[in-house]
């Protein structure tokens, strides 16, 4: 097994104290607190052993810190898809809501899920289903 040699900076100490107040992250949380016992000097097996994280997994954290500081102890983006449904998005759903259907043409004075998903395709182009819909609104209200 390879050994880890990392520098790190003289504030590290302190500078992992702050994210450990700071951060209401509780992943990002546990990566300072095992970073943090390492820089003190603590064995990465002791230290994997004590947090219940794997030898790899808490190799590669302290690796981020040393080259990345703080910012390496934070999840990276992820693959997939982007969302369909943006901020800006539920926001507008959120306003469509709250006004009347009858102004929009609909027959019922009461929105339904797939009525609110074709004013909100006609007006956004955005085209969304009806659980989808259903979803965000479940969400935010």
């Amino acid at each position: 097994m390879r050994t880890l040699q990392l520098h790190f900076p003289e504030d590290a100490l302190p500078t992992l104290d702050t994210v450990l107040k700071q951060t209401k992250e509780a992943r990002v949380f546990r990566r300072a607190q095992a970073v943090r016992a390492v820089v003190k000097g603590t064995r990465l097996h002791t230290v994997s052993d004590t947090l219940a994280l794997t030898y790899s997994a808490l190799r590669k954290w302290v690796h981020r810190f040393a080259t990345e500081g703080t910012r390496g102890l934070g999840d990276r983006p992820r693959s997939g898809r982007p969302p369909k449904v943006t901020c800006a998005l539920e926001q507008h759903l959120n306003r469509l809501v709250d006004q009347d259907p009858l102004e929009h043409g609909s027959l019922y004075s009461q929105w339904s899920c797939r009525e609110l998903a074709a004013v909100l395709a006609q007006q956004t182009g955005v085209q969304l289903g009806r659980e989808s819909v259903r979803g965000v609104l479940k969400k935010t209200r």
